[in-house]
């Protein structure tokens, strides 16, 4: 086999072991944070940054949820690097973003944090914030989930399927899941322009 034909099939194997169960509970959260006046903060690091973006736009866009991602402003964001250190990031952001019990933070990450190993502990920090405040914590992550998936209400586990390819397997499935949750029924409002232009 080519590496291309190993990679698709990894992919596939990946995208079968992916627990549809759980994008839908996913879904049910959302649709509840919506109808509650909730309002959606995505978060993630490196490529989980870019998602968070993205996302943002699509959720906002086509399912009329108030969402923000916490790295778009890079002014704030390095000034709050620069001054109060990258592990509080996110969570300064969020203080000021005035987080309550009926938001959502939505974590992108390929290990989901780990507080024992002081791994991304901007995002640990962050969703323990919001798991104090009584807010809801989904995602979707790789590995075994890490910190997020240990304390989330609902996080989607990319599985490994090559120890060698979970970064970019996880990330390009991330982007997978976001984009059947703008398009569940139970969340998209608004159609997007080249199914509606025909």
């Amino acid at each position: 086999m080519t590496f291309s034909e190993e990679f698709l099939a990894e992919c596939v194997s990946a995208v079968k072991g992916i627990q549809s169960a759980d994008i839908e509970r996913v879904a049910e959260v959302l649709s509840t944070v919506r109808t509650g006046g909730g309002r959606l903060f995505m978060i993630g690091s490196g490529g989980g940054a870019g998602h968070a973006s993205h996302a943002t736009c699509d959720f906002r866009k086509l399912c009329d949820i108030e969402t923000y991602a916490a790295y778009d402003n890079v002014s704030e964001l390095t000034a709050r690097v620069n001054d109060e250190g990258f592990d509080v990031s996110i969570l300064n952001w969020l203080k000021v973003s005035r987080l309550r019990s009926r938001d959502c933070l939505f974590v992108f990450s390929v290990g989901g944090g780990s507080e024992e190993k002081n791994i991304s502990s901007n995002l640990v920090r962050a969703v323990k914030y919001a798991k104090e405040l009584g807010a809801k914590v989904v995602g979707v992550v790789g590995k075994d989930g890490g910190y997020a998936k240990k304390v989330g209400d609902v996080v989607i586990v990319i599985p490994t399927v090559n120890p060698s390819h979970i970064t970019p397997i996880t990330e390009g499935f991330q982007a997978v899941v976001w984009h059947l949750l703008v398009s569940h029924p139970k969340l998209q409002v608004n159609p997007t322009k080249w199914e509606s232009t025909r």
